[in-house]
């Protein structure tokens, strides 16, 4: 019985079946892989409002912080964190902002974005009346569109490493929002291997939030002025 199983699965699978699927795989990977390039394309043309040095970025009244995990699953403390907060304190310390907004994820009360990185910038010295917690800031999206729709900000700066920068900025601009990005030290490739290929596939999402989906923030909430 089994042989004949395995017979009846031979035949459906004829050289020209085979044909048909190879050719159908093909099609699918190659359109893929051209959609993943276009949108890679169109968001690396936002790194002309990006700046690596903190002597060149224009000033502006307020920065948002992109949150990510203080912590590896190793348990190790995470560099793409750490880099972020030493590029927020360059700023300030540098006179290029005035007010700041930690956003980031807020899952349960054991992991929170924003509230490690208010206090890593409490240690810095910096005032905490200029500190500013977005708890919903989910996705790049959200923290974008929540500066804009919650604390009110038209024109501000994003605090992270290049490759999200050019995301945020292409996500702000696409909703009439001046924003220009400073651009956090990177991390070693391969450390930041599995980071970066999941970019890959956001830069792709994120077109699809724009253009397909008209995606809003998961939350809004009151108004918060900062002042």
């Amino acid at each position: 019985m089994l042989t004949r199983y395995f017979r009846f699965v031979t035949t459906l699978f004829t050289p020209r079946v085979r044909r048909n699927i190879l050719r159908i795989a093909t099609t699918l990977f190659v359109t893929l892989f051209l959609l993943l390039w276009l949108a890679n394309q169109v968001i690396s043309h936002e790194r002309q409002f990006t700046y690596d040095e903190v002597d060149a970025i224009p000033y502006n009244k307020v920065a948002v912080v992109l949150g990510t995990s203080k912590y590896l699953t190793t348990g190790g403390l995470n560099q793409y964190f750490q880099n972020r907060i030493d590029a927020t304190a360059a700023l300030w310390y540098s006179g290029k902002i005035s007010q700041i907004i930690v956003s980031g994820d807020n899952a349960h009360m054991s992991y929170n974005e924003p509230r490690e990185m208010r206090r890593e910038l409490l240690k810095r010295g910096i005032p905490a009346q200029a500190i500013y917690s977005d708890y919903a800031g989910f996705r790049t999206l959200d923290s974008i569109l929540r500066a804009h729709g919650v604390f009110g900000q038209t024109r501000f700066t994003v605090v992270s490493q290049r490759f999200q920068n050019e995301r945020a900025i292409f996500l702000a601009r696409q909703h009439n929002l001046e924003v220009i990005g400073f651009n956090a030290a990177d991390v070693e490739a391969y450390t930041g291997f599995r980071t970066r290929f999941r970019e890959i596939f956001a830069r792709l999402w994120c077109l699809f939030d724009v253009y397909i989906w008209e995606r809003q923030p998961r939350f809004m909430g009151e108004q918060i002025e900062v002042e």
